[in-house]
């Protein structure tokens, strides 16, 4: 029987770095990318893909913004969804046409997916989820004067602005994601999915944040029952004391030396925590299952056990 993954995908799957910040440099990068994802299919893998969007919702929003004088600006959700359309379009463009290439003739297909936050998450009174451009010190602090923007440092590479994070407690589209799974793949759950609020006449309001994605790729592993939750970034292991002289990179850990690392703050919020969060609460919820955090060039090499963080139960 085949083991079902759900591949969470890193901002550096997406765009370079070094890359300008255009539509056609990110394609460059997804191209590559998807010859990764393409791989683990070629291997048997049933695979999910969930991609975060910060960069691209923040630019989305700063444009809107600026032409509000010649167009009305887009509320932050309809941004986010606009962000999780076009990111969603690359990537099953270029996967197909990697599929396409070792003759595997697979379905893939974006799902527009909407995911169910709590209006009261403490996350609306402490945004820490950065989106869009790195700046200076400086360049942040007239952004907070001019737009009431609130901008914080991120790990050593510049400031971003910030926004709410909420949990995701819930995927509306999961039964149209359930029904697609055995014939094709689908990419779901983009920028940790478009966060909405369920009133109590059922309909659903659009809020402004970004959830993490990694915390949305772990709920859709738990709903869908996934062997492996997988999150690539932009390093092959977790390593505590990062960028240390005595850093230490991980091959494996139980869940209570992961909590343990995390209680002694090895993990920087808003760079590897989530990533180790969600890899624990999907172990907590399957203990006889296993996250990998890993980067993209290694994630076959991850799968097959040479390297890699794994992150089990005991």
């Amino acid at each position: 029987m085949k083991e079902k993954i759900v591949i969470a995908l890193g901002g550096n799957a997406l765009q370079s770095g070094k890359g300008e910040a255009t539509a056609e440099a990110q394609l460059a990068v997804v191209r590559k990318t998807c010859e990764h994802i393409a791989e683990i299919s070629e291997n048997g893998y049933e695979i999910a893909v969930v991609h975060g969007n910060g960069p691209q919702v923040g630019r989305i929003v700063m444009a809107s913004e600026a032409a509000k004088e010649v167009t009305p600006a887009m509320p932050f959700d309809v941004c986010g969804a606009m962000s999780q359309g076009y990111i969603g379009y690359h990537i099953q463009q270029c996967l197909k046409y990697a599929l396409n290439k070792t003759n595997r003739n697979i379905p893939v297909v974006t799902v527009a997916t909407q995911m169910i936050v709590e209006e009261n998450d403490p996350a609306f009174k402490n945004p820490t989820k950065p989106i869009g451009p790195f700046y200076s010190e400086a360049e942040a602090k007239a952004l907070e004067d001019e737009k009431g923007y609130t901008m914080r440092e991120d790990a050593g590479r510049g400031y971003r602005r910030v926004v709410a994070s909420p949990l995701p407690r819930k995927i509306v589209e999961i039964d149209a994601v359930k029904q697609l799974w055995d014939s094709t793949i689908v990419i779901t759950c983009g920028g940790g999915g478009i966060p909405v609020i369920e009133r109590p006449d059922g309909t659903l309001e659009g809020t402004a944040a970004v959830i993490d994605k990694d915390f949305a790729a772990e709920l859709l592993a738990e709903q869908v029952d996934a062997d492996v939750l997988m999150i690539l970034t932009e390093v092959e292991k977790v390593a505590i004391n990062f960028n240390k002289p005595d850093q230490k990179n991980l091959d494996h850990i139980s869940l209570a030396e992961a909590a343990q690392y995390r209680e002694e703050g090895h993990f920087a919020a808003g760079s590897m925590l989530p990533k180790v969060e969600a890899a624990m609460k999907f172990v907590r919820a399957f203990p006889q299952k296993k996250a990998i955090i890993t980067s993209l060039d290694k994630a076959v090499e991850a799968l097959d056990g040479k390297t890699g963080t794994v992150l089990t139960f005991n």
